[in-house]
């Protein structure tokens, strides 16, 4: 089978949901190799073969940690260059479609960014994204080189098939523009026991109608009772609500859960933008001609401080 290379996100050796949910789809396509960048592949390298590496390749060197982005794209490319695979899987994290893009450069390779499927087609990998604001679903290939592909989280369900995986240590010639930009230092955000937004299988987002900081604790609460990141509109956000981080939209962080709750949300397109490719959406709103209805699974025409404290009671009842 044809070797599918799939960039590694992980946080000192712990290995994110993106990156399984990458191997798995790498799977569907060919055969997966892992491209670990940094340190900590020892503590990574179990996990990445029990769900379907056969290779890691492994670049542990300073420039990686200490420098921005450059260093990442120039690996993955020379990497790429003397394996010659058959597709090249990067999570569409901010940093991942950087990389993304300049490796397609690299290899004059075409590019499809926020993939939300992966699949084998007659010519090479098949796509789906959302496309202008959302406005269209569409399937796309890669009509020149090497497939270049960013894929959002929870674009597939990651699925374990035990690898023992081959570790190959590659040394790599930098380019000058890799130490263009130095890391200085670092810190840790919050610890939050809610899932990370981007990862959540089930987000609860609030907005204008939730009318006011002190209000969002109804949505905290039922994120809580569902195991569920909290999210938020542009208007809630502006108002200075909630924090900037937690924005869902075009202009924010664009999601892509199992489970999607707007609770207060008007449904504007660049909130649309940010969410309309989550599995199931649920909107509550007490505007029955509001455009969000227009899209959702489910729609409830009703105030929200009374739906939502009575969906978390139900919900509480059944755990």
């Amino acid at each position: 089978m044809a070797e599918i290379l799939v960039l590694v996100d992980h946080v000192d050796g712990a290995v994110r949901k993106p990156t399984l949910e990458l191997l798995t789809l790498a799977r569907r396509i060919g055969e997966p190799s892992a491209v670990f960048l940094g340190k900590g592949a020892d503590a990574a390298t179990e996990t990445l073969g029990r769900f379907g590496a056969q290779k890691v390749y492994v670049v542990d060197a300073a420039e990686v940690d200490d420098y921005l982005v450059v260093p990442k794209a120039d690996a993955l490319a020379q990497i790429a260059q003397t394996t010659s695979p058959a597709a090249i899987l990067v999570p569409s994290s901010n940093d991942g479609r950087e990389v993304g893009a300049r490796v397609a450069v690299r290899l004059e390779s075409g590019l499809i960014t926020d993939a939300v499927d992966v699949v084998a087609g007659e010519n090479g990998p098949e796509t789906e994204q959302s496309v202008f604001a959302a406005t269209y679903q569409v399937r796309a290939h890669v009509t020149k080189g090497t497939p270049v592909i960013t894929v959002k989280p929870n674009a597939a369900t990651p699925e374990e098939a035990p690898a023992t995986p081959a570790v190959e240590s590659v040394s790599v010639t930098f380019s000058a523009a890799a130490t263009g930009t130095k890391v200085v230092s670092r810190s840790p955000r919050e610890k939050s026991d809610r899932p990370e937004l981007t990862e959540a299988d089930i987000v609860v987002s609030g907005g204008r109608g939730v009318n006011g900081a002190e209000n969002f604790h109804v949505i905290e609460s039922l994120a809580d009772a569902l195991g569920a990141a909290v999210g938020a509109s542009r208007a809630a956000v502006d108002a200075g609500w909630y924090p900037h981080s937690h924005q869902v939209g075009q202009t924010g962080t664009q999601v892509s859960p199992q489970l999607y709750i707007a609770a207060g949300i008007s449904g504007a397109i660049q909130h649309r933008a940010g969410m309309q490719t989550s599995k199931t959406i649920v909107a509550i709103n007490k505007d029955e001609d509001a455009p969000i209805f227009d899209l959702v699974d489910y729609g409830v025409v009703g105030d929200l401080f009374k739906v939502l404290p009575q969906l978390e009671e139900e919900i509480n009842k059944r755990k």
